[in-house]
């Protein structure tokens, strides 16, 4: 994967939106808990609040990053398999010195990734979120 990672712009909003909009409609287990309009208000306000950052143009990926919480690492569905998502959260890394986040239980592919991706797991909640799904939360640590 030899794609650029940049700062999300306002303008990768929508793109952003139809990437997490695409991956909920792709996921059966997921619930459907917002529209499209919704979807793209929440990726502007990601990028208004946190650090985003992007691969791609338009954007075929994005992870956002408040602190060292990992808030979301989406990858549009015909550019998974590519590295981009492995990319983002290299640079990801290559900021922070320790990194969380949470995954859905059911989320067995996100599960393996960040395993391989040097994370383990650190708790769980029965579904504390506004899915109501369980969860599972992952931390890294930079090695020594």
């Amino acid at each position: 994967m030899s794609a650029p990672i940049r700062d999300a712009r306002p303008a990768d909003a929508a793109a952003m939106a139809a990437i997490l909009g695409g991956w909920v409609r792709a996921t059966p287990w997921m619930p459907r808990l917002h529209n499209e309009a919704e979807d793209r208000a929440f990726c502007a306000g990601l990028i208004e609040q946190s650090e985003v950052r992007v691969t791609g143009e338009p954007p075929l990926g994005f992870l956002s990053l408040s602190g060292e919480e990992i808030g979301s690492l989406y990858v549009a569905a015909p550019a998974r398999g590519q590295g981009r998502g492995r990319a983002l959260l290299s640079d990801a890394k290559a900021r922070r010195a320790r990194l969380s986040l949470w995954t859905f239980q059911a989320n067995e592919g996100a599960r393996r990734f960040y395993r391989r991706e040097g994370f383990e797991e650190a708790g769980r909640t029965p579904g504390d979120n506004a899915e109501g799904l369980p969860d599972i939360r992952f931390t890294w640590e930079a090695p020594a």
